[in-house]
């Protein structure tokens, strides 16, 4: 077969293919443009999913005549001012959009510049261009697109129901109304409202959060920390949810690069890294992130649709992730999300109980099932505030974290001693104890459980989870100073293993001891263990043995240990930690609140899970029909 050019209309065509794969894309583009444009409110209504219309008005710069004449050509456009692709500015470039719907729809252009006497219309039908020709509106740019794809039957034979499409169109428009929350949008399809975003006031900062509690929920307004950081020229600005508000898919991870939303494997890949500590592998934060850079720093064009970037430098962007995550979490100290509470108290009326249709997948506890359901859509109640006031008992009054540790790790179990008098003095220049963030400890339920009274609620920990996270936090900081201090046994502990297992671990015995164990092999199978952490204490030393055996498997050879150090760690902090079943003293219950509020992160323990949960008293009071 001889070659031939093709013609125009099918060149569009192919064209339009590569860019407009569905209604939610065309949208996607013309929204682009009409932000560019510098509108300050972009209306968009569709119909049938966006395939027989879709109308998008803006009070933009708008175009006269000879400009919409340029616009619906291939390649023209506004947005790239030299011939460097690099050097993007706006929310372009690939410069097909216009001329690709006008391929495979009947597309019209109504457009009236600011301060000019009248408007100008342009229609392209299936490829083909009319003439401007004038007509009526106020300001800015309307776009109508009809019978999207009517050119191109085998696409639309392809797109997805009426409901489908038209919430693709709504995640779109979203994403971008995110990263400019001073534009106000509406939505309008098949005859419902589905977006009412007037524009946010205050700084950026405070006004995409504003953006971001309309559109993620308030539970993630109330439970967001901001992110600020820069480095060589590359800024990072935005708000991460607290680690116990997460979500079993990432769709609530909003990334951005210049203003454009993106779907980037380095950035997502440096979110997990920066959440290792505090999330299981299969929860996900939810977050929005805003990357600013050089335009020449970074290749939007390597995908049609513009939802992939490349960066030049990838480690410095990683990294700056990477650190600006961790730093903001470490500044939230011990807080978490508010939703926990909220659930239990949910849990705890009567008509929650009292309602067998309503079966386990409706409860409102958040752990239902502590395997396949971790965190659901909850967390701890935490006042937002609370870090601050933990941050003031710290010094002089926080008891001090050595003597501390050797009370919690290795001190035997202990009848509670009884509670103070509620109306006992406080000594001298010590507040009480209630006034703490944590409060006083009252009791201590099924050895398990601490109950504490604040100044406005009571609080309830888990003091397995708890003091799992302030172990985990030492070790980090131990092995971070030189080196985790290691304590001999009076007695080494033989470990039987079968033999891959324990060549495993004698095959990492030097990391291993950098960690605080010291273990030598001991004939074929077994592993003599001469030294553990002394962080842990008294800890089951073959239990531990065994567990780090096993995660050495699921690890593999291809990382050190310390690169998978979270791992590592929160095994063997999860073995020396404060068991369920161990009681406590009154003074331990107090020492272990104390040290909670002195140390970042204690607010979920290794896994995600709360370690504790606020109740407010007013909470409590409404349940009993007080209020």
């Amino acid at each position: 077969m001889p070659i031939r050019m093709l013609p125009d209309t099918l060149v569009n065509r192919i064209a339009a293919g590569e860019v407009i794969e569905r209604p939610a894309a065309a949208v996607k583009e013309l929204v682009e443009n009409a932000i560019d444009a510098g509108a300050a409110r972009i209306d968009v209504v569709v119909r049938d999913g966006g395939k027989t219309l879709i109308t998008i008005t803006d009070d933009g710069c708008g175009m006269g005549p000879d400009e919409l004449a340029l616009a619906v050509e291939r390649h023209a456009t506004s947005k790239l001012p030299s011939d460097d692709l690099l050097d993007i500015r706006s929310l372009g470039f690939r410069g097909e959009a216009l001329p690709s719907i006008g391929a495979v729809s009947r597309l019209t252009l109504t457009s009236r510049p600011r301060g000019a006497d009248s408007a100008w219309a342009l229609t392209v039908d299936a490829g083909l261009k009319g003439a401007p020709q004038p007509a009526a509106l106020v300001q800015g740019t309307r776009v109508e697109v009809r019978d999207l794809f009517a050119a191109v039957p085998a696409r639309l034979k392809f797109l997805k129901a009426a409901r489908t499409e038209f919430d693709h169109i709504a995640d779109c428009i979203e994403r971008l109304a995110m990263a400019h929350p001073g534009v106000a949008f509406t939505l309008d399809g098949d005859n419902r409202s589905a977006l009412r975003l007037s524009a946010a006031q205050g700084d950026l900062l405070d006004a995409r959060l504003t953006r971001l509690g309309a559109l993620m929920g308030r539970d993630f307004q109330d439970n967001a920390v901001p992110v600020q950081a820069a480095r060589e020229g590359v800024t990072l600005a935005g708000w991460i949810g607290l680690p116990t508000l997460h979500r079993p898919t990432a769709r609530h991870q909003h990334l951005f690069v210049n203003g454009r939303p993106v779907r980037d494997k380095l950035m997502v890949g440096a979110v997990r890294a920066a959440y290792a500590d505090f999330l299981p592998r299969d929860r996900h934060p939810m977050l929005a992130l805003f990357l600013d850079l050089d335009p020449q720093e970074v290749d939007v064009n390597v995908h049609p649709a513009k939802a992939e970037v490349r960066f030049r430098d990838q480690g410095l962007v990683r990294g700056l992730i990477v650190g600006a995550l961790k730093h903001a979490l470490a500044e939230a100290g011990h807080r978490a999300s508010t939703t926990v509470g909220l659930a239990t108290l949910g849990a705890l009326r009567p008509e929650a109980a009292d309602d067998p249709a309503a079966g386990p997948a409706q409860s409102p506890l958040p752990y239902r099932n502590p395997v396949q359901s971790w965190g659901g859509s909850y967390g701890s109640v935490v006042p937002r505030g609370l870090a601050d006031r933990a941050a003031a008992f710290q010094a002089p009054h926080a008891t001090p974290l050595p003597p501390l540790q050797g009370r919690l790790a290795g001190w035997q179990a202990a009848p509670a001693a009884r509670p103070p008098e509620y109306g006992a003095p406080a000594a001298a220049n010590t507040p009480p104890l209630e006034t703490h963030p944590l409060g006083a400890a009252r009791a201590q339920l099924h050895n398990t459980y601490i109950v504490a009274q604040t100044a406005e609620g009571i609080v309830i920990v888990d003091q397995h989870a708890a003091h799992e996270r302030l172990v985990y936090e030492r070790m980090k900081t131990a092995l971070l100073e030189g080196g985790v201090k290691r304590q001999a046994l009076l007695i080494p502990e033989l470990v039987e293993l079968d033999e891959p297992s324990a060549n495993r671990l004698l095959g990492r015995s030097a990391e291993l001891a950098e960690l605080g164990l010291v273990v030598e092999g001991f004939g074929p199978g077994c592993v003599l263990v001469r030294e553990v952490p002394a962080l842990l204490g008294q800890s089951d030393v073959k239990s531990l043995v065994r567990d780090l055996a096993e995660e050495l498997a699921e690890l593999g050879d291809a990382l050190s240990l310390k690169e998978k150090l979270e791992d590592v760690c929160g095994t063997m902090a999860c073995h020396g930690s404060v068991r369920a079943g161990r009681s406590l003293s009154v003074e331990e219950m107090n020492a272990l609140l104390r040290q909670m509020e002195a140390t970042p992160h204690s607010g979920q323990c290794n896994h995600g899970r709360p370690t504790y949960v606020e109740l407010k008293l007013a909470d409590i009071e409404r349940l009993f029909g007080r209020r």
